[in-house]
């Protein structure tokens, strides 16, 4: 496979798995010039391989007599399927077989894989998954979008080393401007979990300009937006549903009055603008000691070479490194 950066990809991920997934992974290898390694049953694999024209592709095939399913419990399904395609990707990072990986598994399996095989970032307790969500603001990266539930303030500033790291390395802004999602803009507002957070991202020497709005989100007020990842989940998925149900509602009322192909267009351009989560396809979890990736789970094949896109630039970029000299850099701050 050469020099070229090595993907790791489970091909049993998924809600359209394997067939998306291998067709996602082909069209990575075709187009990002990368070498591949699905992961998967072998027969399953091979004959979703065999539909496609791969002649000359750097993609190869590993073994996995298992397969972790959505609805599992994370921990418990990961402990018990220590051979799931999940599992054996993740362990091909470790040992060095590959430089990254990439599931469009259940989120809480990927982040407890990557957890035990790659370990975390120092500082970091959980892995944080997020980025830019909506299409209105496609320089506002926000932070945590669910893997952090229950946190304490330090973690806000975890997340907004994070996402700093992630507009320089990948959305190429020199001085990204970080934000805390509140309910009021002015400096003392909030909850005092919002206030302590506050305080601590003052100190952090960060770009910090304040607190900021919901309505902030839209139109790019902060390049990084930080906030619980149970504010940040139901933030996106209710962004998701409203394309969803926006497209819908368009769809039906103009139908009479647009060309088929027409309303196509309008309906699909205003879903990414609210949901374009759904047309990336996702991206690396931030903090693991190791690029790991993932998908949404009803990624087919555009949003499964998008998500291989991603990580390939988390390789070249060095964001690893990069957030584990910042990460050392604004906790050396804090305790002086």
């Amino acid at each position: 496979m050469g020099e070229k950066i090595r993907v790791a990809v489970d091909g049993m991920g998924g809600d359209f798995a394997p067939a998306e997934i291998v067709s996602g992974a082909v069209q990575a290898a075709r187009d990002l010039d990368v070498a591949i390694i699905l992961v998967g049953p072998k027969a399953e694999i091979e004959t979703e391989m065999a539909k496609h024209e791969a002649t000359g592709l750097s993609i190869r095939l590993v073994e996995a007599t298992e397969v972790i399913e959505d609805g599992e419990q994370p921990a418990i399904a990961v402990m018990r399927k220590p051979n799931s395609s999940m599992a054996v990707t993740a362990r091909l990072v470790k040992e060095g077989h590959a430089d990254a990986m990439v599931s469009a598994g259940s989120t809480g399996a990927v982040m407890v894989c990557a957890l035990q095989y790659l370990g975390a970032l120092p500082g970091i307790e959980r892995p944080v998954v997020g980025g830019p969500f909506l299409g209105l603001s496609p320089k506002t990266v926000v932070l945590d979008l669910g893997a952090n539930v229950g946190c304490q303030p330090y973690h806000l500033v975890n997340f907004a080393v994070a996402g700093s790291v992630y507009a320089r390395s990948f959305l190429g802004i020199e001085k990204p401007t970080i934000g805390l999602l509140n309910v009021g803009s002015e400096e003392g507002k909030g909850t005092d979990f919002a206030k302590e957070a506050h305080d601590l991202l003052k100190k952090s020497g960060l770009n910090f300009i304040g607190n900021v709005e919901g309505m902030d989100i839209v139109f790019g007020r902060a390049n990084v937006i930080v906030c619980d990842g149970f504010v940040g989940n139901i933030l996106v998925k209710f962004c998701e549903g409203l394309g969803r149900a926006i497209k819908g509602w368009l769809a039906e009322g103009l139908k009479d009055k647009l060309p088929s192909n027409e309303l196509e267009k309008v309906t699909n351009t205003l879903y990414r603008l609210l949901s374009p989560g759904v047309a990336l396809g996702g991206g690396p979890l931030w903090g693991v000691d190791g690029v790991a990736a993932v998908a949404h789970g009803a990624s087919r094949e555009p949003q499964i070479a998008g998500t291989i896109r991603q990580t390939k630039l988390a390789v070249e970029s060095g964001f690893i490194e990069t957030l584990r000299a910042e990460l050392e850099k604004v906790q050396k701050t804090l305790s002086v």
